[in-house]
């Protein structure tokens, strides 16, 4: 079974991707920028912006079938990593029992200058 979780980004078609994508019992969320009404949501909010990724990518795991307590990784990535504290409060609030495995790494850019995070997420169902 394959199961395609779309943003509704008018960029899906053309690269070729989905927001998430379910196959057996794994769910893979792509890259989510802080984009919210076709704009970059919380200009220069380190901390809004984390949130907001991975509560986007949350809702993909549930749209696809997944549960929180089925992630198991949440790469973060930052255009400053010395801003690494505040994403990682925002990680901090929505991940504190679960724990899944997760990483802060600098990047150069995004595609848009605003975009200060962009977050990825995995999750596997089953009995947990």
């Amino acid at each position: 079974m394959r199961k395609l979780i779309s943003s509704g980004s008018h960029l899906e078609e053309p690269i070729g991707f989905s927001r998430a994508c379910r196959v057996g019992n794994l769910i893979s969320v792509s890259g989510t920028a802080p984009i919210k009404d076709s704009q970059t949501a919380y200009i220069g909010d380190v901390y809004a912006q984390t949130k907001y990724c991975l509560e986007l990518s949350m809702k993909a795991i549930l749209e696809a079938g997944g549960k929180p307590t089925g992630i198991i990784r949440t790469p973060i990535m930052l255009t400053d990593i010395s801003r690494w504290e505040e994403a990682a409060k925002a990680h901090g609030e929505l991940f504190s029992t679960i724990k899944p495995a997760c990483t802060f790494v600098e990047v150069s850019r995004f595609i848009d200058l605003a975009w200060l995070v962009e977050t990825e997420m995995d999750c596997v169902l089953g009995q947990i």
